[in-house]
């Protein structure tokens, strides 16, 4: 049976709610990709990756129950915040987030370096990204793009808020170095 909602976001969850089947899997079609994108943030692009989404959609269905309605874009954060909630556990069941390797040949900086962007696609920020040590991925992620203050991070991971802000400092200066390596390899070409 095909799905008859009408077209809406509203609708669609209406009709995820009420067991219907290909509602669902329009919502799984229409959310995969974005929602990929985030626990890839999180988990880099790994088999686990795979398996902690295929989880997220698992606790998806099963709780679309207590969703409710906020408007557009609503469903969308709701299903978001499920990933990066069950990548987190994951990093911390399997203690990734307390192995920051500093094999990183970085000099002590006394101003922070950002990293130089410009020019790059998403694709190649999200595979840059997906290079750093997952404590320096996770609290740059939860710091830059969930807004995340030090001391909400130290909540969430178990750290300090120090401890978050050396390994925000950290990974920007990693980031920033894989990215001029990127773009000097680049520009050889």
């Amino acid at each position: 049976m095909m799905w008859g909602g009408g077209g809406s976001e509203q609708d669609l969850v209406r009709d995820v709610q009420r067991g219907d089947r290909s509602a669902m899997k329009l919502l799984y079609c229409r959310y995969a990709g974005c929602l990929t994108a985030v626990c890839t943030r999180y988990l880099g692009g790994s088999d686990e990756a795979k398996d902690v989404l295929q989880d997220c959609f698992v606790k998806i269905f099963a709780s679309i129950g207590s969703f409710k309605w906020r408007g557009d874009g609503s469903l969308r954060a709701w299903m978001a915040r499920i990933v990066v909630n069950e990548s987190l556990d994951f990093l911390r069941r399997s203690r990734q987030l307390g192995t920051v390797s500093y094999e990183w040949d970085l000099p002590d900086v006394t101003e922070e370096e950002e990293p130089d962007t410009e020019g790059l696609s998403p694709e190649v920020i999200q595979e840059l990204l997906c290079r750093l040590p997952a404590g320096y991925r996770t609290v740059f992620n939860l710091y830059v793009l969930e807004r995340k203050s030090h001391k909400e991070i130290a909540a969430l991971l178990g750290i300090s808020a120090s401890t978050s802000a050396s390994q925000l400092h950290r990974a920007k200066a990693v980031l920033a170095k894989e990215i001029r390596k990127f773009k000097s390899h680049d520009n050889g070409r």
